[in-house]
């Protein structure tokens, strides 16, 4: 009579490992050789126990992820962790993925704008892993990549823009290149959080003859500014000169003001009253001989 529970089920231990192995193949897709190697492993860390737990063990982080390889092909096709994973020393092999924001500075590039100018335009690129088996199992070094990649485009799209569109729309441009990068990036398992621009610089004459030119309509609106006045000041004066024409005696009160307000200073002005009456009349002397 057979006592063991697994009797009934199982007549022998080959057909046990016939059936786990069928399982497994359809399952993981190693084929019967590596899940052979894969009980063996199993069998090697069983016998060597508790000294092989320490090499099984693995622990990651909460921000990040294990993408784990046996015998080549990424195990369950998604990231293990955060937390304790367990590997086979023997057929497993992991690379762990930071999920944190990463910051991208991009070195100053040389530039041709779209008006033939050339400047130095740098930035910075904020992104993120998402996906860490997209970031192993689709790009070498997905650091690298996205970091050439962001040059590339800055250099692509200031070169469809004119300097005033530089200078006085970075926020819309950052947000195109932004746009762009991410489109790229997606299939690589990064997402573009945020672009900057950071610095524009422009060669010391282009510097100057803006300057120049900025100087120079400067001076025009201030002429503009001062004809504008001189016109109302010489309306103002043509309004008082009819008000004053028809009050004799308000002329007189006014030239009374003025020597009062001279005579209010601390200066070294002479001045001599004349009646107005004698103007006047040496006017009309003038105008009679």
């Amino acid at each position: 009579m057979d006592l063991h529970p697994l009797g009934n089920f199982f007549p022998n231990l080959h057909s046990l490992l016939f059936l786990i192995f069928l399982i497994a193949d359809r399952r993981e897709g190693i084929g019967v050789c590596g899940w052979i190697l894969v009980s063996v492993s199993f069998l090697l860390v069983f016998i060597t126990f508790p000294v092989s737990i320490w090499a099984c063990i693995k622990v990651t982080r909460e921000y990040e992820r294990a993408v784990v390889f046996r015998l080549g092909r990424i195990l369950s096709k998604k990231a293990k962790g955060p937390g304790l994973i367990l590997i086979l020393p023997c057929t497993d092999t992991f690379i762990k993925v930071d999920l944190r924001m990463v910051t991208c500075n991009i070195p100053p590039q040389e530039i041709l704008t779209k008006d033939a100018v050339t400047t130095q335009v740098d930035g910075v690129v904020y992104y993120r892993i998402h996906s860490a088996v997209s970031a192993v199992a689709n790009v070498t070094d997905v650091h690298s990549a996205t970091f050439l990649l962001a040059q590339t485009t800055l250099r692509n799209v200031l070169g469809t823009q004119s300097l005033a569109q530089i200078l006085a729309g970075r926020e819309e441009i950052a947000h195109s290149i932004q746009a762009i990068l991410d489109s790229a990036t997606e299939q690589w398992g990064i997402k573009v959080a945020r672009v900057e621009i950071k610095d524009v610089r422009i060669p010391v004459a282009m510097q100057r003859a803006m300057a120049a030119e900025a100087e120079a309509a400067r001076e025009a609106r201030a002429k503009v500014v001062a004809a504008e006045g001189e016109m109302n000041a010489s309306k103002a004066l043509k309004e008082a000169s009819m008000v004053l024409a028809e009050s004799p005696a308000g002329l007189q009160l006014r030239y009374l003001q003025t020597l009062t307000t001279l005579a209010a200073e601390n200066n070294s002005t002479i001045v001599f009253p004349l009646p107005i009456n004698m103007l006047e009349s040496l006017g009309q002397k003038n105008k009679g001989g």
